[in-house]
């Protein structure tokens, strides 16, 4: 297998207690003024086995773009011995500009910078342009501490299971600062109809006593790997608030696929503190509500299987089945009386009743509309060199910027694409979207990791 490693990253101008629209709003976006994890994230890389290329998509709002850029292109310089390619707002441009060359549009909404799942789709259309067959998803704000992380995340990738069923998708999971794989779990009486950690911590109980590869209920997206035929089949949904990893694999159950859990594959996950877990549960609010009504209408669709809330017990079942929206209020109301956030609780508890409903009824059909477009951009994109030469030149063109004196300045092409750094001409960079891109022949990326035998994987196979 010959996987690239996708990290997407959100900086913000803002305060990291203060969030955006209902899609713009992150987790744990890193202020433009502070460090942030990310060269935490590079320095434990440096050990990884196997490492080829990585790319970094740096989302941020539109008024500091490029400031946000600069500073993780500089991160990014301090690491001179990994391949990292930054992508940002003018790498996105050109691919947006090579879109509407090749009669597919801007699909701005749905390919982007803004969102967990257009970011994501982002990242597999480079994958796709640059002719990957794998992709591992990582977040900025983990340490891999195992040196086999990547042979891990291969293994089984692309194999057939017992019953012909193929495996192209699978997750690990993460370890948090205790050493636990387990939620931190509150069995609070303020949480009596919101037991969330409390129901995944039964779910993964379960998988890690099991075989290694098992039918998986749940998603890590900062550990997870995607084979080229699930992400040129797949997107991921642009419209959903949060939780674009679980939506993945409720989105491949309803196309006939399935997402595998890996008990050994793993990383430490090590976020900063949360700034607002009521503005959190607001997101949750919409996420939930939405995937609900996703579902549902996906039930009217011929073409889809149906996902019912009974066949992902214990977990995230209980999360997808009628009477959700009054537990959600309930819980933001009960949380409002007792916890430190009180107000963005009682914000979120009015969401429930009023605006997460008409975005979820407004926005619910919008992913399988561009489902049929999806598959068309993938087959276009594929192996795309004339896009691949202008993102190579744009990417080092801006490396150069950064360190003008050549301090710092290091390779973010991997050894085996490094002569794409002297094709094509930088200077066109400012004609006609038609003129813009030249075309260039390139090489074929040649890392490769062996995803095991068929056998072995086999007997560590769940039934």
């Amino acid at each position: 297998m010959n996987p690239v490693v996708v990290i997407p990253t959100f900086i913000s101008a803002r305060r990291r207690a203060e969030g955006g629209g209902v899609i713009s709003t992150y987790d744990h976006a890193t202020p433009l003024s502070a460090p942030g994890e990310l060269g935490r994230l590079f320095s434990s890389l440096e050990h990884v086995d196997g490492l080829g290329q990585i790319m970094v998509l740096v989302a941020s709002e539109r008024s500091i773009e490029m400031q946000a850029l600069k500073k993780v292109q500089a991160e990014a310089a301090r690491y001179p011995n990994l391949s990292i390619m930054v992508i940002g707002a003018p790498e996105l441009s050109l691919i947006q500009q090579r879109m509407e060359q090749l009669g597919l549009g801007r699909l701005q909404k749905e390919v982007g910078l803004t969102g967990y799942g257009a970011v994501r789709n982002l990242g597999l259309v480079l994958a796709d342009a640059f002719g990957f067959d794998s992709v591992v998803f990582l977040d900025d704000d983990e340490v891999i501490e195992d040196s086999q992380f990547l042979h891990k995340a291969m293994y089984g990738l692309g194999k057939l299971t017992k019953k012909g069923i193929p495996i192209l998708v699978k997750t690990g999971f993460y370890y948090n600062a205790d050493g636990s794989y387990l939620s931190k779990s509150q069995d609070k009486w303020y949480n009596h109809f919101w037991q969330q950690g409390k129901a995944f911590n039964k779910w993964i109980t379960k998988a890690m006593k099991g075989p290694r590869l098992s039918r998986s209920n749940h998603v890590c997206g900062g550990c997870l790997a995607l084979h080229k035929e699930a992400f040129k089949r797949l997107s991921f949904d642009p419209w959903i608030p949060r939780g674009e990893d679980l939506d993945y694999m409720l989105d491949l159950r309803m196309y006939g696929s399935d997402i595998w859990f890996d008990n050994q594959w793993s990383m430490r996950h090590l976020p900063p503190e949360s700034p607002s877990e009521g503005t959190r549960f607001r997101q949750d609010i919409f996420r939930w509500l939405y995937e609900y009504r996703k579902i549902e209408y996906s039930r009217t669709q011929i073409d889809l299987l149906q996902v019912k809330p009974s066949s992902l017990e214990p977990y995230p079942g209980p999360f997808l089945e009628p009477g959700i929206r009054g537990r959600i209020r309930i819980t933001a109301l009960l949380r409002s009386l007792t916890r430190p956030d009180k107000s963005a609780y009682r914000k979120a508890a009015k969401a429930a009743t009023g605006e997460a409903m008409t975005y979820a009824e407004r926005n619910c059909s919008k992913y399988f509309e561009f489902q049929f477009v999806w598959p068309a951009i993938m087959s276009r994109m594929e192996n795309d060199q004339i896009l691949c030469t202008a993102l190579v030149q744009s990417v080092t063109q801006r490396m150069l910027e950064v360190s003008p004196d050549g301090a710092g300045v290091y390779a973010p092409i991997h050894p085996s694409l490094r002569a794409r750094e002297n094709t094509g001409d930088a200077s066109q960079a400012s004609q006609e979207p038609s003129q813009q891109i030249p075309q260039h022949a390139s090489p074929e990326f040649e890392t490769s990791i062996d995803p095991g035998a068929t056998t072995q994987i086999r007997l560590d196979l769940g039934e």
